[in-house]
């Protein structure tokens, strides 16, 4: 008589675990070191409306969720930043640390729901690139009041995320996969809740402190009714005088 044999269920790892085996070696996401082609093109977008004193060299960008640092590296050698990051993963900041020996850039590992420890008015630019939509409610507020905070007067916000409006994919993860608020799921990989905006939700909520100057939206979601790339929605947003 043959054996039975019960196949062990793999373990599924969530948070700073998960990145930082992704980091050390990827198995679901493509993580790049090269820097995001929206951010480069937000950077054309500042310099056309004569505001490069955002970029300005030795101006300071802060990264809320920096990964290995490919948007600081990108900022600093582009326009001569200097800049500070932090991370829930600490492989991705040893690997950011690495990459950036020679340039003005300082990196933590914290959650980008954490206070974050940087002076008042102090910073040209802030980056939320596809951070926010782990955190829970209090979590995006908080993070967005810091980041606003750490801003100095008509310094600007850009910010990437997750686009629920049209998106088959957030579709089917909330119906299926229902995460604890409304327009939420929790990840099938990652066994975590993500949240998803629709581009009037966002707009609300950065509005509620920043003057929303910019709107970018990704195409090619869909084809002939079947899903194809997730949404993305990316928003220039400016602190104010």
């Amino acid at each position: 008589m043959k054996p039975n044999f019960v196949r062990k269920k793999k373990r599924k790892v969530h948070g700073p675990t998960f990145w930082d085996q992704e980091y050390t070696n990827p198995t679901h996401l493509k993580l790049s070191d090269k820097e995001s082609q929206d951010l480069a093109k937000f950077t054309r977008w500042v310099i056309r409306r004569d505001r490069g004193d955002v970029l300005a060299q030795k101006a300071s960008v802060l990264d809320a969720g920096c990964g290995n640092g490919r948007n600081l590296i990108y900022l600093a050698h582009e326009f001569n930043m200097k800049g500070v990051g932090f991370d829930i993963s600490s492989a991705a900041i040893a690997q950011a640390k690495i990459a950036s020996k020679e340039l003005d850039i300082n990196y933590d590992v914290r959650s980008a729901a954490d206070p974050i420890p940087v002076e008042d008015e102090s910073q040209s630019l802030a980056l939320d690139m596809m951070t926010s939509h782990f955190l829970d409610k209090k979590g995006r507020t908080q993070l967005r009041d810091e980041l606003y905070r750490t801003l100095i007067p008509g310094g600007y916000f850009f910010m990437k995320t997750f686009l629920k409006d049209k998106d088959l994919h957030t579709a089917r993860l909330i119906k299926e996969k229902p995460g604890p608020e409304e327009g939420s799921y929790i990840h099938p990989v990652m066994g975590v809740a993500e949240y998803v905006y629709s581009e009037e939700e966002l707009v609300q909520f950065l509005s509620e402190k920043f003057i929303v100057r910019k709107i970018y939206r990704s195409h090619k979601h869909a084809f002939k009714g079947r899903a194809r790339k997730r949404r993305t929605i990316s928003i220039c947003a400016e602190k104010d005088y």
